[in-house]
């Protein structure tokens, strides 16, 4: 169903539109832009709060900036669905995060205002300082930057990396500070409560506006009086907050607190900031949700809520006649209480997805010893390291596409000092609507390649149980497991736990002539594939790998001892993953088997949901069936013509 905008909205498909407006005309704008918002992902889907957050922001800036000649970066991309409606997108909105339709996130090949692709946070700070230094170098001085960045995401290293080398570039950058005291999760940390301090700072909004026409009639005193207004205007600020301004001490000009749903007022703010030089940082207060009162009365819940009903708030949810399996993120939750109460040495970490890993049933439970750091990846795993080092045991979730931000960290703070942290790597795998940024494509590549690791991935719900008892045994050293977004096969998941042999799979049953070999959840496609290949007359083997470090070697042994052909099936990268260790085992020793690999092929898989990702790189049942088939017909040929 085609939603229909709003009657100033309807005429805007580009900025340029936009400006032919009058500024009054901008609060209705944001009115219908914020509607048609919510008429869309009411029906298809979608991140929802946040960009409810900005539209007044979104509006101002395309009003205020010269896009896309000036460079609008936004961090994270959650946001930037008002951004997409008003940059030619309009029509193809609905298609958003869809099968072959445009991407829930900014992308460079979607559209020219999208200057930069994004989907993981803290990256707009660095890459507009980036856009300003080469504007500098090709002399583009009249050429604005603008990185629009989230309070949550601002606690990550690489923002304050951004901005303290902007400090000392002195290039036209303006960072905007979305604060709203969120990501998905409430935000967590000092810095948090340092900028809580500012916004509710009744001395320093009292004299906010006065201190600058006081500034300005200072200026006049002469050609020097610049240095000096500089200096009175940190020392007012500092004095008003009774503690030094973080930003200013980086370098950069602080303006605000400001409202970032007065629109008005926003744009004329952004346009008087573009004339100022240097770096800037303009602090909006927001609300998560705005407008919506639901989304902000609960801004975890509806950060992306799925489908509702606009007019009532309900989520539309089906409701099963039969018992359902639990979501692997839930059966790791609820697992995580039970070791811990058995284990008083365990701990947990999460950084800033307390509700997407489902670590926030042992925060609930436990709140002492379970940790969110906010977005802060490689602090998550050295923070696990140090806890580590004393004696306890660390269970770090953190999603697998998230966790190749803190690689160096896995190795040189955990490996090399064989220390017992155990990494639950969510989402991995093809992560659905999300597309390329969070797909979980690479972990068994990256992991499989670091000495003292162990790296595994559960069948089923009661493998992730067992694996997560057997990681927390004694001496166990660093520990991977490896599981999809999405629910398990187990409605009866709940069976006691028992430690399972490290680097020792499984025969699921034999068969004849062919093998599939299977790491993690996929080995359920390869049992619906074998069910229907069986009714054909077609009997593969099943193995079940459990580790791709160590390898079950003397299972590999059996299997190339015996089949003609092996097929693994994995969903990770065929470059460097399961099949590639598969291969490298039967080079080592001397076999000769007929191997077919499936697999995420060597390209950047874009968005859509699960299943239609998983066949169209060609490992869902179906494939797996053809495959098999492919190779049974070939094996009837050759006995004909022998």
């Amino acid at each position: 169903m085609q939603v229909k905008a709003g009657p100033l909205l309807s005429k805007i498909n580009y900025p340029a539109d936009l400006k032919q407006h009058r500024e009054s005309d901008l609060e209705q704008i944001s009115q219908e832009l914020r509607q048609y918002i919510i008429d869309v992902v009411s029906v298809n889907g979608g991140h929802f709060g946040s960009s409810l957050g900005v539209v007044e922001l979104t509006v101002a800036l395309h009003y205020a900036l010269n896009t896309p000649y000036d460079k609008l970066v936004w961090d994270v991309g959650h946001q930037a669905y008002g951004h997409k409606i008003l940059t030619g997108r309009r029509d193809l909105f609905h298609t958003n995060r869809i099968y072959k339709g445009i991407s829930g996130f900014p992308k460079i090949s979607e559209s020219e205002y999208d200057t930069f692709g994004v989907g993981h946070s803290s990256t707009s700070i660095s890459a507009a300082l980036g856009m300003a230094v080469a504007s500098q170098l090709k002399g583009e001085t009249d050429r604005q930057h603008v990185a629009v960045i989230g309070d949550g995401a601002m606690t990550a290293g690489l923002a304050f990396e951004g901005l303290n080398h902007a400090g000392i570039e002195n290039s036209n950058v303006l960072v905007i500070l979305n604060d709203n005291c969120m990501s998905i999760d409430p935000n967590v940390g000092a810095l948090k409560e340092y900028l809580t301090s500012i916004t509710i700072s009744k001395s320093y909004n009292r004299f906010r506006d006065d201190i600058s026409n006081v500034l300005a009639g200072l200026s006049k005193l002469g050609p020097n009086a610049h240095k000096y207004v500089k200096k009175i205007e940190k020392s007012i600020k500092g004095t008003l907050l009774k503690q030094s301004n973080l930003f200013e001490a980086l370098n950069f000009r602080y303006f605000g607190p400001v409202d970032g749903h007065d629109v008005k007022r926003l744009a004329q703010t952004i346009k008087d900031l573009s004339a100022i030089p240097g770096p800037k940082l303009l602090h909006c207060i927001t609300v998560k949700g705005k407008g919506f009162a639901l989304a902000e009365k609960d801004q975890t819940k509806w950060h992306a809520p799925g489908l509702f009903d606009k007019i009532t708030g309900e989520i539309k949810k089906s409701v099963p006649d039969k018992p359902q399996p639990p979501k692997y993120q839930d059966v790791f939750g609820h697992t995580m209480v039970e070791l811990a109460e058995a284990n008083d040495k365990i701990v947990g970490i999460t950084p800033a997805m307390p509700s997407g890993s489902s670590l926030n049933i042992m925060m609930k439970a436990m709140p002492k010893r379970a940790f969110d750091v906010g977005i802060a990846e490689q602090h998550a795993v050295t923070f696990s390291a140090g806890l580590a080092a004393q004696g306890l045991v660390p269970f770090c979730n953190i999603y697998s596409s998230f966790m190749q931000r803190a690689y160096d960290q896995v190795i040189h703070d955990v490996a090399i000092q064989k220390l017992n942290v155990v990494f639950c790597l969510d989402r991995a795998g093809l992560a659905g609507a999300d597309g390329a940024t969070h797909h979980g494509a690479y972990d068994i590549a990256y992991m499989r390649c670091i000495p003292n690791l162990v790296v595994s991935s559960p069948m089923n719900e009661e493998e992730l149980r067992n694996l997560m008892f057997t990681a927390q045994q004694e001496n166990i050293g660093p520990f991977v497991i490896r599981y999809p977004r999405g629910n398990g096969v187990m409605p009866d998941w709940k069976r006691p736990f028992k430690a399972l042999e490290i680097g020792k799979g499984r025969k699921i049953c034999d068969g004849d002539d062919v093998a599939l070999l299977t790491l993690g959840h996929v080995g359920n496609f390869a049992v619906e594939a074998r069910t229907e290949l069986n009714s054909e007359g077609i009997y593969p083997a099943h193995y079940d790998l459990r580790f791709v470090k160590p390898l079950d070697e003397e299972m590999l042994h059996e299997v190339f001892s015996k089949y003609k052909h092996v097929i693994t099936v994995e969903d990770g990268s065929l470059q460097g993953g399961v099949g590639s260790a598969v291969l490298e085992f039967m080079a080592d020793n001397g076999y000769s088997t007929n191997v077919i690999r499936l697999g995420i092929p060597d390209q950047f898989v874009e968005h859509g949901e699960q299943p239609e990702l998983w066949a169209e790189c060609g490992y869902d049942k179906d494939s797996i069936i053809e495959t098999v088939r492919k190779v049974g017909f070939k094996r009837v040929t050759d006995s004909m013509v022998g």
